[in-house]
């Protein structure tokens, strides 16, 4: 009988979960420079777009299944959690034209 190259997990063992925070921080992310100082910016693909959000740029809104941004300040006072607590979901068009 062939082999499987599956990966196995002990018996009882639970797939680790990540915090929203280290989530949204673990993804593919850049840093951004702006007039109003420096931004986190992470795309977010069609595929993982499963709410309706409202763009900041345009007031128009982002549907499910729209490839979009999100954005929050990389050089906040009140620290991390409270930087990521006020990102926004961008229109990547609108984000673009907004510096």
């Amino acid at each position: 009988m062939p082999r499987s190259n599956r990966p196995r997990r002990r018996a009882g063992a639970q797939p680790e979960e990540e915090s929203g925070l280290e989530r949204l921080m673990a993804g593919w992310k850049r840093t951004e420079q702006r007039r109003d100082g420096e931004w986190n910016v992470q795309p977010v693909s069609a595929a993982s777009a499963a709410k309706e959000y409202t763009c900041p740029g345009c007031g128009q809104v982002i549907s499910p299944g729209t490839a979009h941004l999100v954005t929050w300040r990389a050089d906040g006072l009140l620290g991390d959690a409270s930087d990521l607590a006020a990102r926004r979901h961008w229109h990547t068009h609108c984000w673009r034209i907004a510096a």
